[in-house]
């Protein structure tokens, strides 16, 4: 069956193993590595969730319960939902290879890997809309929604029950024969496709995540207190840093990746050949100083197409400002955080004022 040759048979009858070969085939010419089927059974993931926002884990992330069992209940989010797609694109670029270096710079802002380039969020939904509309046009009846990191959806535990890899202790997904360096999307649809089996867990007796992370965010395996989380503080959370925490910030001015650059698996990890996951805009090894400087015109015209943008500026410079607290005194650094003394933000202003106490 080619993707130009409608299936003419009512959707009852259609033969779903030989639609699955297909679906199969376009995904990977639209540039996904892996794709893999589960039903909509998440009442583990469920259980689990539910455990982890009685704690408190999820900080300020309200969103996580805002929505009730809509999150592990996908008939409930999109009604007559049977399957799940989940689909998985690699992103690992040549940046991974200086990204220890850069932390080992203190003069220089970290960025994790995956927001060197353009916004996962819209590659991967227009892939998977492309990916939906080929199958709605073979099958009559087909019904879909497509998510990427976009609404309340168990992503992870989605991914694993397709087989797409296994939830590493880190709490991120982990493929035994291409690491954890990729992003996850998902196709609701009403189509009873066959589903795939999940692989098994290979993480063994390995600590190496839970011993590099710098605020011990891993508070167990599998278990991750989002609160304590780098990644947490310096795109979620939307007030100030807590002090505790901005030490073993270091230079790392949005997300941290320190958990997956010592993840043996991803040794495996090969280079992503999708374009628009190399970095741009020079943001691989930037200066601190260089980008305390920054205006907001230059901040959003550097960070367009960008997941950073979702941040916004003022939190750009607090995250910034903590970084320039961290690093050598100089007078090039003290000059820095001096010129945004006078800021209109209390946010900024009260990071500035941490700093400069660094460098006292």
């Amino acid at each position: 069956m080619s993707a130009s040759t409608p299936l003419e048979i009512p959707n009852h009858h259609v033969d779903m193993d030989l639609l699955m070969r297909s679906i199969r085939s376009w995904s990977k010419a639209l540039g996904f590595n892996q794709i893999g089927v589960s039903d909509i059974d998440l009442s583990l993931a469920e259980s689990r969730l539910e455990a982890w926002l009685d704690q408190g884990f999820h900080g300020e992330m309200g969103y996580m319960q805002r929505h009730g069992t809509r999150r592990t209940r996908p008939a409930e989010l999109v009604d007559g939902t049977l399957r799940v797609i989940s689909a998985r694109m690699d992103y690992r670029n040549p940046s991974m290879d200086s990204a220890c270096s850069v932390l080992d710079n203190p003069n220089t802002g970290y960025i994790s890997r995956y927001a060197l380039g353009r916004d996962y969020h819209k590659v991967m939904r227009s892939r998977l809309r492309t990916l939906a509309t080929r199958i709605a046009e073979q099958v009559d009846g087909t019904r879909y929604r497509v998510f990427c990191d976009s609404a309340p959806v168990m992503e992870k535990p989605l991914a694993e029950k397709s087989g797409l890899g296994w939830m590493g202790k880190h709490t991120n997904m982990i493929n035994r024969h291409d690491g954890s360096w990729f992003f996850l999307g998902e196709l609701y649809t009403n189509l009873p496709l066959p589903i795939d089996q999940p692989t098994t867990a290979h993480c063994g007796s390995c600590s190496a995540c839970i011993d590099i992370c710098p605020t011990n965010a891993i508070v167990e395996p599998y278990l991750l207190d989002a609160r304590r989380c780098i990644s947490y503080h310096t795109i979620e959370l939307h007030g100030p840093i807590p002090v505790e925490f901005r030490r073993a910030m270091a230079n790392r001015i949005y997300g941290c990746d320190d958990c997956q650059l010592v993840c043996p698996w991803n040794r495996h990890a090969r280079l992503s050949a999708e374009t628009d996951f190399s970095s741009r805009h020079d943001l691989e090894n930037p200066d601190l100083v260089e980008l305390f400087d920054w205006d907001e015109q230059t901040f959003l015209y550097k960070t367009e197409g960008s997941a950073i943008r979702r941040i916004g500026f003022l939190r750009w410079l607090r995250n910034i400002a903590v970084a320039l607290g961290n690093a050598p005194a100089s007078m090039a650094v003290i000059n820095a955080l001096k010129s945004r003394l006078a800021t209109d933000s209390d946010l900024v202003r009260e990071h500035v004022l941490w700093a400069l106490e660094q460098h006292e």
